[in-house]
C-alpha cells in the first residue's frame, strides 16, 4: 500500500510528490504529462531566470524519481475512501491503495466533486495546507485557483500538502530544508 497517491503531475502534483519522498514516504503520481505547463513560458518562477514548461517538467519529473517516487502513466478514473484510507482505480485497469491522496488534477474537477468536494467559480475550497473537507483527502493547485493559477503558486501549495501529511505522521511539525555541506 502506498502512503500516498498523487493525482496530477504538473507543478502542484510533482512538488508534493518530491517532499513527500525525499522524506521517505512511499509515494505514486498518476499522470500522463499532458499538463498546460507544456505550453508555458515560465519568466516569474522564483530563481529560474526563464525556462519552458516542458524544460521544467522534464527537470521536475526526473527529480521526483531520483528521490523514489513512482511515477506511473495512467489516467486515474474513480477513487473512493476505504476505512484504511483510499483506492483508486486507472483508465489502464490498474487499482492501488493508500493512506493520503492529493488531487493536482488541474481545471478537470471530476474526481473531487466524485468525493463529494464542492467547488465555487474559483474551484474546491481547502485551506492553507490543501486540507478538504474529506479526511485524509488534499487539493492543489489548478483545482484551488481555476482563474488564478501559476505554476510556483501550485508548487508551493503541493509543497504545504506534502509537510502538512509528513507533520501529521510524525505528530509535530516537520520543516524541510537542507544546508549546503560545511567545510572540514
Amino acid at each position: 500500500m502506498n502512503d500516498v497517491i498523487i493525482v496530477g503531475d504538473g507543478p502542484g502534483g510533482l512538488s508534493a510528490a518530491l517532499f513527500l519522498a525525499k522524506n521517505d514516504m512511499n509515494v505514486t503520481v498518476y499522470g500522463q504529462d499532458k499538463t498546460a505547463m507544456h505550453w508555458a513560458l515560465l519568466y516569474n518562477y522564483l530563481g529560474i531566470p526563464k525556462i519552458t514548461g516542458t524544460d521544467f517538467q522534464k527537470i521536475a519529473r526526473q527529480q521526483v524519481l531520483d528521490f523514489g517516487a513512482t511515477l506511473v502513466d495512467d489516467l486515474v478514473t474513480d477513487i473512493d475512501q476505504t476505512e484504511d484510507g483510499f483506492t483508486i482505480q486507472t483508465e489502464g485497469g490498474q487499482t492501488a491503495q493508500a493512506k493520503y491522496v492529493v488531487l493536482a488534477e488541474g481545471k478537470e474537477l471530476k474526481l473531487g466533486k466524485s468525493m463529494g468536494l464542492e467547488a465555487d467559480r474559483m474551484g474546491f475550497d481547502v485551506d492553507r495546507n490543501g486540507r478538504t473537507a474529506v479526511s485524509n483527502l488534499y487539493a492543489v493547485g489548478r483545482a484551488t485557483k481555476l482563474k488564478r493559477s501559476q505554476a510556483i503558486i501550485s508548487a508551493g501549495e503541493g509543497a504545504a500538502a506534502a509537510l502538512d501529511i509528513l507533520s501529521t505522521e510524525a505528530g509535530k511539525d516537520i520543516l524541510d530544508y537542507d544546508s549546503p555541506p560545511k567545510d572540514e
